[in-house]
């Protein structure tokens, strides 16, 4: 195999035909416990010297996509791309409507999803009020719940980007190999929630900015790399992407019609969708052309 970049790591050919004799020869262990292993031959480490597990077990299963290897079937418990137990809790049942001009709800806090209780939240909010519903998402992730001082009004979720899609990618004007190194700086919004009961003028809009200006950093603190682009799908049977607009989001086409994750460009069936994308630094594009 020739060599990768995936998460700021150069992998030589050398480190990945390892790779791929540890999962051939170790297939009975989970993926966890690859990642693991990988990790510790590789000495692939964070700052305080923890391993870089979770980033791992995501370049593992990028080479499983890509049929580079063959990783051994997810276990049960809450694969990604499934639907998920949903719990219920007071904090998440409806309450009175909530109208207005958006000054009249300041502060607007935007809450980073840290802790167990808060996934929970988030879990239940998404499963009971978002049309989508909850899975459990591929590859890297970051949550945010947001607030109007205490009162919860929504919550959103940004994960890994699509594999391939034909308008991003036509948009960016990268090659395969420079597509494949550089996907990683691009982040996708797949899930955006404004609980049902809430109706403030401009919410949207007011949300995504802070957002688009919060999400650098936090990413950058998790995964220790910059996303230079922010990508999102519209169902414009649904919704009109007017807030996408507002935040100075660019429209770009729409999508085929296959699943977000599609690394083999053959699969069919998903309704086609709206593309939206918001460049988070001057020459997005030209850097995804050319960022190493």
């Amino acid at each position: 195999m020739e060599a990768m970049v995936f998460c700021g790591r150069q992998f030589s050919s050398a480190d990945l035909q390892l790779i791929g004799d540890v999962v051939e020869r170790y297939g009975s262990l989970s993926r966890e416990e690859l990642a693991n292993t990988v990790c510790e031959l590789l000495e692939w480490q964070r700052s305080g010297g923890g391993l870089k597990a979770r980033e791992c077990r995501e370049f593992l299963e990028l080479l499983d996509r890509e049929r580079k290897l063959k990783l051994p079937a997810l276990r049960i418990g809450r694969p990604s791309g499934r639907a998920t137990h949903i719990p219920i809790s007071a904090e998440g049942e409806p309450v009175a409507s909530l109208q207005g001009r958006l000054s009249d709800f300041d502060p607007l806090v935007l809450e980073p999803v840290q802790d167990a209780p808060q996934n929970r939240l988030y879990r239940e909010l998404i499963g009971r009020y978002h049309y989508l519903g909850h899975k459990a998402p591929f590859g890297a992730q970051q949550r945010y719940l947001f607030r109007a001082g205490t009162q919860l009004l929504g919550c959103m979720q940004f994960s890994s980007p699509a594999w391939r899609m034909a308008p991003r990618d036509q948009w960016i004007g990268w090659d395969e190999p420079t597509r494949r190194n550089n996907l990683q700086r691009v982040v996708n919004q797949s899930r955006f929630l404004i609980l049902p009961w809430v109706r403030i003028h401009n919410l949207a809009s007011a949300v995504l900015s802070r957002a688009q200006r919060r999400l650098g950093r936090d990413w950058q603190a998790r995964y220790g790399i910059e996303p230079l682009l922010i990508e999102t799908l519209v169902d414009e049977s649904r919704y009109s992407g007017h807030c996408y607009r507002a935040a100075n989001w660019i429209r770009l086409g729409q999508t085929r019609g296959r699943g977000r994750m599609d690394s083999t460009h053959q699969r069919e069936g998903a309704a086609p969708k709206a593309v939206w994308v918001y460049p988070r630094v001057p020459a997005a594009a030209q850097r995804l052309r050319t960022t190493a």
